[in-house]
């Protein structure tokens, strides 16, 4: 599904040069629910954004489902990540001011379908994350996990090939990352969604199919969690 061939990415802050990925080789099967790990500054938010087509590599090639991505121009990107591409990060990034069917029915919106179909798309994607009974309540009216639910159904309104996860249980307490990884495992295992996320930490690990190690932006190692298990 996606494929990268010796991906490198290389900042330039100030006078020294940063070397946040060297060489990444690796693929994301269709159906993965894939971990990203390893400790602070390993490279694993640097390595979700390029696969996520949030930022440029300096070298190297991406390719999903055959076609390579990592070059596409500005224009090419932005419809390939609204159209193919769902995105979740630490912060909710919802809009206050909107209710949860509003903020959900945005993302449908922007492909230009009618009012009645985002609205009927947006309802549908809300019923599946358990938000029916909240349509019409705003965000401050809602509890961080049902937050999170809500970008969730965000993410997936589309209908995406791949869903990225950026550490999305850092804000969370015990019991609310518990919900929405238990989401994201029903996403997986009932609809096929294929999913990488980063994480750091352990208790996540029940919940991966296969863990992606990383450290100082290689891949240290590459564990396929239900092979271990049935092992």
């Amino acid at each position: 599904m996606i494929r990268t061939t010796n991906l490198t990415k290389t900042y330039h802050p100030g006078v020294v040069e940063v070397q946040a990925l060297r060489g990444i080789s690796f693929e994301v099967r269709r159906g993965d629910f894939l971990g990203l790990m390893g400790p602070s500054g390993s490279g694993k938010s640097t390595l979700l954004h390029l696969l996520g087509l949030l930022d440029f590599p300096t070298a190297g090639t991406i390719e999903i489902n055959g076609m390579d991505v990592a070059m596409m121009e500005d224009d090419e990107r932005t419809d390939y990540r609204l159209r193919k591409m769902g995105y979740i990060f630490q912060d909710y990034a919802l809009v206050a001011e909107l209710t949860v069917l509003e903020n959900v029915m945005l993302t449908v919106m922007a492909q230009g379908r009618t009012e009645d179909e985002c609205r009927e798309a947006s309802r549908e994607v809300l019923s599946t994350v358990g938000l029916s009974h909240r349509l019409n309540h705003l965000p401050r009216e809602l509890s961080g996990g049902e937050q999170q639910r809500v970008a969730i159904a965000r993410s997936m309104v589309n209908r995406p090939i791949i869903l990225f996860a950026d550490e999305p249980c850092a804000n969370l307490d015990t019991m609310n990352s518990k919900a929405v990884l238990d989401q994201f495992h029903i996403l997986n295992e009932e609809f096929g969604q294929t999913i990488v996320m980063v994480s750091h930490e352990e208790w996540h690990k029940d919940y991966f199919h296969r863990i992606v190690y990383l450290k100082d932006g290689q891949i240290d190692r590459d564990e396929d969690r239900r092979r271990h298990t049935s092992g």
